[in-house]
């Protein structure tokens, strides 16, 4: 050992030595001795060198752990024990390093995976956070996805029972609603992994775990396994989405008493089932259940369904669903429901006034709507307080909090899946430095039942308050020939222009794939379109789409085919 200690004094000294030589090699100016200067400081710093790794050698860990540790000391120093460190009371809490990005995405939903993508697009360093296990948000699934999945299987089973004999195909239908509910599940799981192979792709991080804002650029992350990660951000970019909203006096119990996520998943099919709301989402399911044996009552507590829709719409609309079996209470408040072992029971009573009601059904189905999702973000931690409804107030996009943003149902507008995407994609090309923009007035809507319905731009309603001349054509569908062939008449397509220039401001439909139909209108409006000019653009025969061009020529009165 004092040999070791001894030859590391002598490469120190040939190490001062070196430093010298090259100082003054710096400051020679004749370039002969600077040279010789040059040599003879590598030659020092080559035997420094040599004398090293002789001790390395000599000493190596591959010897006893007790050399190995005297040679540590002699090179660190004296090893510290950790009984001789002053106490500290241990911590339950597991932590992450910190991790700095460009923007951190709080919510993996159409609006914030879409955000994320975009965002790494763009060479931005991107999280996307997301508490649910899985991205996708409500939407992929316990909402438009899983619906979908469920109307699409209800609607073969009914066809099977139905429609397939009139076209000569005799089959006996038998249901397996376990299968039913395990092929949803299966396309589910293949559209959430195909969004984190889309993270990967665009190099955008997710981060499983429940985020909150904790002032100023930091989201802290509390993990799957209880741990907490602080990422540091110039920008957040609030995407939680909504969830179900409450009604007093009836309490959500995922068993009699359920919402849009337990009507998904329902273990047998109700023999009775109250709808307790004739919006989108409870339409949907509620039919749904209806097709596949369910007696359906929808309770309404205004004097029509769908508010916000087409009025001549959503009439026809009705009159198709009530066709189907469906039962409507419309302007009856719900005033309490209480469930049992075997069913629940009900009590309403008309808006206007009058007598109570009682109802006895196997399960409530509540759908009054859905409310921002922004409890417990620390949004107080940077001077953001939303509404009562827990919308974020945004100018464009931009919250009252330099650097945080907002997107999706968390904001003023309709709460739909495309809508928020439309919001990602604008918000993040605005944090790039980029131009971003919604035109919030052709944003579609659909309500994806049989017949389904769609619509853009302004109903008739709102263009007589607003006091705009307008001309409509309409078409219906048991004038267009697919439809015939396809039994799928119910229905029709409404065009609304201007009156003096023409410019289309609305369309309204109820039909066959009126989902897909609406998206022509949607690029028409947008390049501000006048309805002769679809009019006189040649469409496919025989098709649906038809029926969209035959209401255009009906504007001006030159309908063909009705």
């Amino acid at each position: 050992m004092v040999l070791v200690k001894a030859l590391l004094a002598v490469i120190y000294s040939l190490l001062l030595t070196a430093a010298a030589l090259i100082l003054n090699i710096v400051a020679a100016e004749n370039l002969a001795l600077a040279g010789m200067g040059a040599v003879l400081a590598f030659g020092i710093l080559q035997v420094a060198a040599a004398l090293s790794q002789g001790i390395w050698r000599q000493r190596r860990p591959a010897e006893t752990g007790q050399d190995t540790e005297a040679f540590a000391e002699l090179v660190l120093g004296p090893r510290i024990d950790e009984h001789d460190l002053p106490y500290e009371a241990p911590t339950q809490r597991k932590t992450w390093p910190m991790a700095q990005y460009d923007v951190v995405i709080i919510g993996g939903g159409p609006g914030g995976y879409n955000a994320a993508i975009r965002a790494g697009q763009l060479g931005l360093k991107v999280a996307c956070v997301e508490g649910r296990g899985v991205l996708g948000g409500t939407c992929l699934n316990v909402g438009c996805m899983p619906s979908k999945a469920l109307l699409h299987a209800s609607e073969m089973y009914d066809a099977a029972k139905g429609e397939f004999a009139i076209l000569g195909i005799e089959v006996m239908p038998r249901l397996n609603l376990g299968q039913m509910m395990t092929q949803k599940a299966d396309s589910v799981s293949a559209l959430t992994k195909g969004i984190e192979f889309l993270f990967k792709k665009n190099k955008a991080d997710y981060i499983r775990g429940w985020g909150r804002i904790d002032g100023p650029g930091r989201v802290v992350v509390k993990r799957e396994d209880g741990a907490e990660q602080v990422l540091e951000a110039k920008n957040i970019v609030i995407a939680t989405g909504s969830e179900p909203s409450p009604l007093p006096g009836v309490v959500v119990d995922q068993k009699r008493i359920v919402d849009s996520t337990g009507a998904l998943s329902l273990g047998e099919v109700p023999g009775s089932l109250v709808v307790i709301g004739a919006g989108i989402i409870g339409l949907e399911l509620g039919s749904v259940w209806r097709r596949l044996g369910a007696q359906v009552t929808v309770i309404e507590y205004l004097p029509r369904i769908c508010p916000g829709m087409d009025e001549e719409t959503a009439k026809t609309f009705q009159r198709a669903l009530t066709k189907q079996g469906l039962k409507f209470q419309l302007g009856s408040k719900v005033t309490s429901a209480v469930a049992g072992e075997t069913g629940v029971e009900l009590t309403m009573a008309p808006v206007t006034g009058g007598d109570s009601q009682t109802l006895k059904a196997d399960y409530i189905l509540l759908a009054v709507g859905r409310r921002a999702y922004t409890a417990g973000l620390g949004l107080e931690t940077v001077g953001i307080v939303p509404d009562g409804r827990g919308v974020i107030d945004t100018d464009h996009f931009r919250t009252s909090a330099p650097g945080i943003w907002a997107i999706g149902d968390v904001v003023h507008g309709p709460m739909l899946a495309h809508k928020a995407e439309e919001d990602a994609v604008a918000c993040i090309e605005l944090i790039a430095g980029k131009a971003g923009h919604v035109d919030y007035d052709l944003v579609p809507s659909v309500v994806y039942t049989a017949p389904e319905v769609a619509w853009v731009g302004k109903t008739e309603e709102q263009l007589k308050a607003d006091g705009v001349a307008y001309k409509a054509g309409k078409f219906p569908f048991t004038a267009n020939s697919r439809a015939k062939i396809n039994h799928e008449t119910d229905g029709f397509v409404k065009v609304l222009a201007d009156a003096k220039t023409d410019r289309i401001l609305g369309v309204h439909m109820v039909g066959p794939q009126a989902g897909e139909m609406i998206g022509e209108y949607c690029v028409a409006m947008a390049f501000g379109a006048a309805s002769e000019d679809i009019a006189r653009i040649c469409h496919p025969h025989p098709t649906r789409s038809e029926a969209g061009r035959q209401a255009a020529m009906g504007v001006e009165g030159w309908t063909m085919q009705a």
